[in-house]
């Protein structure tokens, strides 16, 4: 997801992110403007580009606010051209009693954004006939750079109408997978919802070749890039369930003891590709320590010993947990490296670096392995 968007800033705490298919809008409107109206106005689609996106931001602000009610913490939300992708915090997700209750309340988060895109447009409409004599709220099309006000009400109206489409990541597609994972496993659900988004992104992107302003297409388009994100989404998160440590964690790394000097420890760390050390004290783990903080002891402190600047305060974990459960106690805790111990004998690591790799690695086997089965 990161690979495909960019950090804009935070919202309540959580981290906004901009894909990547919103800075083709701007270009995809002036396009579309200039065929209809060859006197397009620059600054008046880039305008037109942040109404929609303005109004993507509050459907997904609604989003978070009823997911926050039922336990679930977003830690990040990815803005498209028509809806968001949230990122929740499983470390700290409630799971719900019953198959009904997720099924009450994935209904009752996805339906929250278009109310609130309707409700909006309601309110935009009631403004604009107030103040914007002349506006012409109904009047087709209903997205025009040259009729903002007008816009911004056509722009809710679109968002809201577009994602009760039964096409998944849209809100339409999430009620979809929520009503098949009632009775089959959430991964099986999500890809036959994914597989519906791209049969009817076909259909859209298709249709928007033979009309005039080819929205359609770009609809087709985002829709399609989105059910492919949430589908790696997926398969990332049931390579981490199903994964145990001792498959991932590496098993040739160097150690470092709490005597050795911080110029003996940086020697040490320019012949290993590791980022972060154990520190061992006979056969004895005391605790763990950054090449980047070797360095910053040695710049701001001189010469010292390991033992004054490592950190002591350290997670482990037994080779038999699941990447879900490192992948956890890494990100909540913010730690770059956990020990993977037996029988209170150090036998590997896993730091961030090396599980990502990992991850990815096992999540395109996994996919690879699928669509073999399935050819």
């Amino acid at each position: 997801m990161r690979s495909w968007s960019i950090h804009v800033g935070r919202l309540f705490g959580v981290e906004v992110r901009l894909h990547l298919t919103f800075f083709i809008l701007p270009l995809f409107v002036f396009w579309t403007e200039y065929n209809l109206h060859p006197s397009a106005n620059g600054p008046r689609d880039l305008a037109l580009a942040g109404i929609v996106l303005a109004c993507v931001a509050a459907h997904e602000i609604g989003h978070m606010l009823v997911a926050r009610r039922y336990g679930l913490i977003p830690k990040a939300v990815i803005l498209l051209p028509l809806s968001g992708v949230t990122v929740f915090d499983e470390s700290h997700a409630e799971k719900p009693a019953s198959a009904a209750a997720a099924w009450h309340r994935e209904v009752r988060i996805a339906i929250t954004g278009p109310l609130v895109n309707l409700a909006l447009g309601a309110i935009a409409a009631v403004v604009v006939f107030a103040t914007v004599p002349g506006a012409k709220v109904w009047e087709f099309p209903w997205l025009l750079s040259s009729n903002l006000p007008r816009s911004l009400v056509g722009a809710n109206i679109y968002l809201a109408g577009l994602n009760l489409l039964p096409a998944y990541p849209l809100d339409g597609g999430r009620i979809l997978r929520a009503y098949w994972a009632r009775s089959m496993d959430a991964t099986a659900a999500t890809r036959r919802a994914v597989s519906i988004s791209h049969a009817l992104a076909m259909v859209l992107m298709v249709a928007g070749l033979f009309s005039i302003s080819h929205w359609l297409t770009m609809v087709g388009l985002i829709i399609f890039s989105a059910a492919q994100l949430e589908e790696r989404a997926v398969i990332f998160q049931s390579v981490l369930d199903s994964v145990r440590l001792e498959e991932v964690m590496l098993t040739d790394f160097a150690t470092l003891s709490p005597a050795d000097t911080l110029e003996d420890a940086l020697d040490k760390a320019v012949h290993s590709l590791q980022d972060d050390f154990p520190v061992v004290r006979g056969s004895d783990m005391v605790g763990v320590i950054s090449r980047q903080r070797i360095l910053e002891a040695l710049r701001l402190e001189g010469n010292g010993y390991v033992q004054a600047v490592m950190n002591k305060l350290f997670e482990v974990s037994a080779r038999q947990e699941s990447l879900a459960s490192a992948f956890r106690k890494l990100t909540s805790r913010n730690l770059s490296i956990i020990p993977v111990v037996e029988d209170q004998r150090l036998v590997g690591i896993v730091t961030l670096q090396n599980l990502m790799h990992s991850m990815s690695l096992l999540a395109e086997s996994k996919k690879l392995r699928r669509n073999a089965a399935e050819s």
